[in-house]
């Protein structure tokens, strides 16, 4: 069973990333793109109906790590307790930069709550690649000194930053070279999903730019990419352990890969939605590339006095796991079906929608 809820739970974390990643992309095009209120408001009709809703994959993936995984999601929420309340209130401050603006029509407050949507979707997107790129280095578990372990052997806690920003520091921080480099990789990734996103659902004059951004982005991706897979070598040197064992998991590289060399061709595409789906395989054949990378492991400990947490050593009893396998298909039916209902509703072009207008 633990291995069942390992793949639900990278399974909703992927489709997590994939429809929340393009509110942040588009967030981050609606700060540094969109020229005028006309461009603004285009980019908030495309994902005003959806935003909240795709939330809501963030709050069940938390609930499978609570449920299936108790120790690791102890650790990782008091290790990890400083980011995550900065991810709270920047989730906060970009909902209600979506919901307050329309509320007074007046510039000075209109601008206010436009920087804040944005500026709060470009630090969720870094900080969500830095959040992967500190699970991927590990963490100092039970806090160990000169060869003896100050806590128990799963906790440990992270400052910000350390003074050397060297992921290979005895005393870590949340952010180092290597965190940041994933950080801007999740940038640029996201702002090239929000911006075919919004190439989807909008007829706006903003999106012959943004075929020309996602071009040119494009590059950078692929350059911040191959540095980001070299350092990952160097601070993990076994990090393709599992691809050598099992030539399978070579599919998640290789879808990857085909989303990145697609999206080369964004101009040249006919259908809007093709550009999303290229971004939508990037996405999600970079994130099982490097779950299927470190499994079974779940949260590597950068020391050899306490092991990492695992899906065996984190997982909760097999009679509690299966008991959620009922509760799971309830779950999924009804998800599946306010989905389906939601773009049924708002399928096609949302330039009309008005979202947010008072």
């Amino acid at each position: 069973m633990e291995m069942f809820w390992f793949i639900v739970l990278v399974c909703m974390l992927a489709i997590y990333i994939v429809l929340d990643g393009y509110d942040f992309g588009a967030g981050i095009v609606h700060l540094f793109i969109a020229k005028d209120d006309e461009e603004r408001k285009a980019i908030t009709n495309a994902i005003g109906p959806f935003w909240d809703a795709n939330e809501v994959w963030l709050i069940a993936s938390g609930g499978v790590l609570f449920f299936a995984f108790p120790t690791l999601y102890a650790s990782s929420f008091s290790g990890f307790y400083l980011p995550l309340m900065l991810v709270l209130w920047l989730l906060i401050f970009r909902a209600i930069g979506l919901e307050l603006r329309g509320q007074v029509h007046n510039r000075l407050w209109e601008r206010l709550w436009d920087k804040a949507f944005g500026i709060a979707s470009f630090l969720l997107a870094l900080f969500l690649g830095a959040a992967l790129g500190n699970v991927v280095r590990g963490v100092n578990l039970g806090m160990v000194e000169n060869g003896i372990s100050q806590q128990e052997p799963q906790y440990f806690f992270l400052a910000l930053w350390n003074p050397t920003f060297d992921p290979l520091a005895d005393h870590q921080g949340i952010i180092d070279w290597f965190t940041i480099t994933l950080g801007l990789v999740s940038v640029v990734t996201l702002t090239i999903h929000g911006a075919n996103w919004i190439l989807l659902k909008t007829r706006s004059k903003i999106n012959v730019r943004l075929r020309q951004l996602i071009f040119k982005l494009n590059f950078l991706l692929l350059f911040l990419v191959v540095v980001s897979a070299s350092l990952w070598f160097y601070v993990k040197p076994i990090a393709l352990t599992n691809f050598e064992k099992h030539y399978w998991l070579w599919i998640f590289p290789i879808i990857g890969l085909s989303g990145l060399i697609g999206q080369f061709y964004i101009r040249k595409f006919k259908h809007d939605g093709a550009g999303f789906l290229c971004s939508t395989l990037f996405i999600l054949g970079s994130f099982g590339t490097t779950a299927a990378s470190m499994f079974p492991t779940l949260l590597p400990s950068t020391n050899s006095l306490n092991p990492s947490l695992t899906i065996e050593n984190a997982a909760a009893e097999s009679y509690g796991l299966s008991i959620g396998l009922y509760w799971f298909i309830i779950a999924l039916i009804l998800v599946v079906l306010y989905f389906f209902i939601q773009f049924r509703v708002f399928k096609g072009k949302l330039d009309d929608v008005g979202y947010g207008e008072h």
